[in-house]
């Protein structure tokens, strides 16, 4: 029935679907997989294409597709990498739109004819390639500079992050031939500060050709100001009057500014430049560690369109602070991992205050926060609200089931949620089943009374029960990494999550193959999973297990000692979209076993380690 649709209809029906299904809905016939290529294109899916020859042929098909976002891998100076980037020239450079070369080293002849070839360019990330700007000489040529001007009079993003030969001139003639640019990155590049707090003017004729001067990037944003949208400088150690002078450049309004370990800022610096940019919708001042609660108190006075704010590892950051955040009505990101000093309470009443205004919280990030403990916590959760997506509380050690079972009454809309090494979790709490009274005689055999509560559909506890992890059926991504109380009694009752595509129950030791193989039926789109130091896991665990997970891409396995040879063959033959595998410090796996899988599955990144005459060696294949 589904045939006779007309192929508008199925590309709309199919674009509803997340993409793994999407690519797997294309296998059904000629008219679904021509219908998914449809919606693919439409959802701007970026492809991550290998550089060598096996990749030609895909090249070309996706250039028939119409694919407009590619990142090559593996990029080098050689014949193979030149004969790839003429290909994707050829057939996919008159529509690609983006286009990420980060961490290569193509020859400068070779990238010059590879955006000639891409007319309509939005988006380069050219973050690590070195070998591009380690002469000095690129776009040298006045008239290759004129043909560049011409492919690259659309770009409006540009990504030069952690480019230690980056300098002046090789910035500018590169930037002058991006007109239209709107959104720049120099993070991790080594910016000069030669001059005083006046910067003054300096003649674009006297650009360095060895190093990459403040005051000349401040000349560039001077000359971009009104189209300039979204900086980031991060890790450049700028320096508070350097902040100064570039938030007071006439007509510049920044709506993103990232300056994550910016160390030497000031609280006063950050408050001048909340007055000077107030536009501003998102902030970065993660490990700018001079910080205080000051800081916060000036951006929620002069930033009041804020929607995404990351404060991580702001050590001096304490409650007092966190009141400012009711402040920040348009907040929809807030990240503030590692800040020691946050209990929560204060989060609770300021986020509590603009909890009906839109748009509301989406992601919060509040891991290793030592500080946080149950009580704030439950205060906070409720007034999050259904909006939230993603909650980070790893190493938050203190949190207990209460926590847990608050997250599954309240939150149950989440897509994303990481308790890493809340060790406190145990398998009540994921059950939803009432803590049991702390006697000896009940101590003993907690895991047989656990099975008989989940099991018994009558009456599984005497306790009131609360609600379970089941809750979460939205859930995408679930981290449970080293919640080393936790058993086969919950796991294998719980995970039953159809759409989650990350599992991380690494350092679980009390997980067995009964867990694993409930894991494996209960989340059979599992995409990325972590596994290590599960020392109870086994080959026959695995041989029911894997056929489960046709679309896994990433496991981990180190340190799984039981595990050997005869499982790297069950994964060989029912895993075939694998990626990347680690087997690191398992011993019952050779290298001449991994070395067999990998030539099985030439696509499969393996990892294989063990300690040689007292040393730990690794290698990756």
């Amino acid at each position: 029935m589904a045939e006779a649709l007309p192929p508008e209809m199925l590309t709309y029906i199919l674009s509803f679907l997340p993409l793994p299904d999407q690519k797997e809905a294309s296998l059904v016939s000629r008219a679904w997989y021509y219908a998914a290529q449809n919606a693919l294109r439409e959802i701007n899916v970026r492809y991550n294409i290998p550089v060598s020859s096996a990749s030609l042929p895909i090249i070309k098909s996706l250039g028939l597709r119409g694919a407009s976002s590619i990142s090559l891998t593996n990029l080098d100076g050689s014949p193979a990498s030149h004969q790839v980037l003429q290909s994707i020239a050829y057939h996919l450079g008159p529509h690609l739109q983006s286009l990420s070369l980060s961490g290569g080293s193509p020859t400068e002849a070779s990238f010059v004819a590879l955006i000639l070839g891409c007319p309509v360019l939005r988006s380069l990330d050219l973050s690590g390639c070195n070998s591009l700007f380690a002469s000095g000489t690129l776009l040298a040529q006045p008239e290759t500079a004129r043909q560049a001007q011409q492919a690259l009079s659309g770009l409006r993003e540009l990504n030069l992050a952690g480019l230690r030969d980056l300098a002046d001139l090789s910035f500018n003639r590169l930037s002058s031939c991006a007109p239209s640019l709107e959104r720049l990155s120099l993070a991790y590049c080594h910016l000069t500060f030669e001059q005083g707090p006046a910067w003054g003017f300096i003649n674009p004729q006297d650009s360095s050709p060895s190093q990459l001067s403040f005051h000349n990037l401040l000349r560039f944003v001077e000359e971009r100001a009104a189209r300039l949208r979204a900086l980031d400088l991060s890790g450049t150690g700028l320096p508070p009057d350097a902040l100064q002078a570039l938030g007071q450049v006439p007509g510049l309004h920044l709506q993103e500014l990232s300056l994550h370990s910016c160390r030497d800022l000031s609280t006063e610096a950050v408050a001048v430049l909340c007055c000077q940019q107030p536009g501003l919708t998102s902030l970065d001042l993660s490990g700018c560690s001079e910080l205080a609660d000051r800081a916060l108190l000036a951006v929620s006075r002069g930033l009041r369109h804020l929607q995404r704010l990351s404060l991580r590892k702001l050590q001096r950051l304490t409650d007092a602070g966190c009141t400012a955040l009711g402040g920040l009505r348009e907040l929809k990101s807030l990240d503030m991992a590692e800040c020691c000093l946050v209990s929560g309470r204060a989060l609770a009443q300021a986020l509590g205050s603009v909890r009906r205004a839109p748009p509301p919280l989406a992601f919060l990030s509040l891991a290793y926060c030592s500080s946080l403990k149950d009580t704030s916590v439950l205060s906070l959760i409720p007034a999050l609200g259904p909006s939230l997506r993603v909650l980070d509380l790893s190493s938050c050690v203190a949190l207990t089931n209460r926590t847990l079972q608050a997250i599954c009454t309240y939150l149950t809309p989440l897509s994303v949620l990481r308790l890493a090494w809340c060790k406190e979790l145990r398998d009540w709490g994921l059950l939803g089943l009432g803590e049991p009274p702390e006697e000896p005689a009940q101590k003993a055999q907690p895991r047989r009374e656990l099975e008989q509560q989940a099991s018994d559909p009558v009456d599984p506890s005497p306790q009131p029960q609360g609600p379970s992890l089941l809750m979460l059926q939205a859930l995408q991504e679930l981290d449970l990494t080293a919640c080393s109380k936790l058993t086969d009694a919950s796991l294998a009752q719980v995970l039953h999550f159809p759409q989650l595509r990350q599992l991380s129950l690494s350092l679980l030791p009390a997980l067995t193959d009964k867990g694993l193989v409930a894991a494996a039926r209960g989340c059979p789109s599992l995409e990325r999973l972590a596994l290590s130091h599960c020392s109870l896991l086994s080959d026959e665990g695995w041989a029911q297990a894997a056929s489960c997970w046709p679309r896994l891409q990433h496991l981990n396995l180190s340190s799984c000692s039981r595990l050997t040879e005869q499982t790297l063959d069950t994964i060989g033959q029912a895993c075939k979209q694998i990626q990347r595998l680690d087997v690191a410090m398992c011993p019952g796996i050779s290298m001449a076993a991994v070395r067999r899988f990998q030539a099985q599955l030439p696509q499969v990144i393996c990892i294989q380690s063990r300690f040689v005459g007292g040393a730990d060696l690794t290698l990756t294949l």
